[in-house]
């Protein structure tokens, strides 16, 4: 527990963070760039009809646009997090903004899709940049006992964001070319760089060596690895998935034996000895398998198995983000006084029951009876992830942190791109690559599976533990 000295002006100080006035402006710093980040990693989808049709593009070829920017994330965001514990958080959040600005210039110029992927590109690395140094601002913005208060308000800030990034593109669309999603990203970045100078907090890093064939070895992998578990939904050929496993196996393994000869490894490895860590990691993954899987199955159950409009299905697929950011952001206070069992299995119980409720909800629902359980599902979501990351965060030493947050990001991507897949095989088996109400049903119940092994490990004990 951080120390705590007498009240001043009615707020108790902290030993440790930053003082309570320039903590709201540290984290306003913050929370712009990463709504901004969060916002264009979702915005893109609903403009892909018309960039395709303006750039003379095929659909499929215009995924990239998305794609593109994910794939980069993924490959440079355990670098990165790296990165910020060499060089301090606020010269990786800076260069992140920086870059990310840029390139959403780019991406509003661009005369081909070669052009606008590969601004994209450089948005993504801009992306990681921004997401690689979260667990640190965390760390040296908050005091340890409010850590849980900070991590909460940056996941109801993700959630909204995400939540808020169909809406916004629909807006712009209806009164400027697609060009504007991005374009409008510039001000902003703009002014997240301007109070993150005289806002964040300094952090100098260890000044320890970066090692590029660590980040080498981790592209390939994490590569290889995303393009097979597409694969495996996809539906590639055996030959072909099997290959891009077994590759990413075998150059996983390379990884972790180069970690293993470090004395501070890039993928942040040494971590995994804490327990409290370690488990956080897998119940993370599980949730987000799940969470992955639901936000693909939801639209379709709702389009083509109950036959609501696009429109009524996104009003329908709202209540379970907006829910998550709400309860998010109340639960991470809570985490600073409630162990992560109480509110990792209250959460997990609460997902597991809205996933399992929506499954059995049959395919001619009201609407009401849709909105209540996915406002559950959400709710049980938000209420895991800010005390399960908390106690990821909490449980690496501060000077750490980059690296805990490279871990917590990459489980959360590859939790994602695994929900993605067995939802696409579930429906291959079940309907030949169609949306029956069977297919549906069983894949919710199988991201209800991985929710409840979530919540399994979330309650199990663990020894008495101090946050360094």
């Amino acid at each position: 527990m951080a120390e705590i000295t007498m009240p001043v002006a009615g707020e108790l100080q902290f030993t440790d963070g930053l003082p309570a006035e320039r903590r709201r402006w540290a984290m306003a710093s913050y929370l712009v760039g990463l709504a901004m980040s969060v916002l264009d990693g979702n915005i893109a989808n609903t403009a892909l009809p018309s960039i395709a049709t303006q750039l003379h593009a095929s659909p499929a070829a215009s995924i990239w646009v998305v794609n593109a920017f994910l794939l980069t994330v993924g490959i440079c965001v355990v670098p990165l997090s790296s990165l910020v514990d060499i060089i301090g958080y606020k010269k990786v959040y800076q260069g992140g903004l920086i870059l990310f600005t840029i390139a959403s210039a780019g991406c509003s110029l661009p005369h081909s899709l070669s052009e606008l992927v590969l601004a994209r590109v450089c948005q993504g690395v801009g992306a990681a940049c921004i997401w690689s140094t979260s667990a640190a601002v965390m760390r040296y913005t908050y005091p340890r006992a409010l850590l849980g208060r900070g991590i909460g308000l940056g996941g109801f800030v993700v959630f909204t964001a995400a939540a808020a990034g169909p809406s916004v593109a629909s807006g712009i669309l209806a009164i400027a070319t697609w060009h504007w999603l991005f374009a409008i990203n510039i001000p902003f970045g703009l002014l997240a760089l301007s109070l993150s100078e005289r806002w964040l907090a300094p952090a100098q890093g260890s000044r320890h060596r970066w090692d590029i064939w660590s980040a080498v070895l981790n592209g390939i992998t994490v590569t290889l690895l995303i393009k097979g578990i597409d694969g495996v939904g996809t539906g590639q050929g055996v030959a072909i998935v099997t290959s891009e496993l077994a590759a990413a196996f075998l150059f996983g393994t390379a990884l972790v034996w180069r970690q293993n000869h470090l004395a501070i490894p890039m993928l942040a490895i040494d971590l995994f000895k804490r327990p409290i860590f370690a488990l956080s990691v897998g119940a993370s993954l599980c949730a987000f398998v799940a969470q992955g899987l639901a936000v693909v199955v939801l639209p379709f159950y709702f389009i083509d198995v109950m036959n609501y409009s696009q429109v009524m299905a996104g009003l329908l697929l709202s209540p379970w983000p907006v829910a998550a950011g709400i309860t998010s952001h109340y639960s991470g206070g809570l985490a600073d006084r409630i162990p992560i069992r109480v509110l990792g299995t209250i959460g997990m119980t609460g997902m597991t029951s809205g996933l399992v409720l929506l499954a059995l909800v049959g395919a001619h629902p009201t609407a009401w009876q849709i909105v209540w359980r996915a406002a559950l599902g959400g709710a049980g979501f938000g209420i895991f992830g800010a005390p399960n990351n908390r106690a990821m965060v909490a449980s690496a030493p501060r000077e750490r942190s980059g690296g805990a947050g490279g871990i917590s990001t990459m489980s959360r991507l590859l939790g994602q791109s695994i929900g993605v897949s067995i939802v696409a095989v579930i429906f291959e088996l079940t309907a030949r690559g169609g949306v029956s109400l069977h297919g549906a049903s069983l894949a919710l119940m199988f991201g209800a599976g991985f929710t409840a092994l979530a919540g399994i490990i979330s309650a199990a004990p663990l020894p008495h533990f101090h946050p360094e």
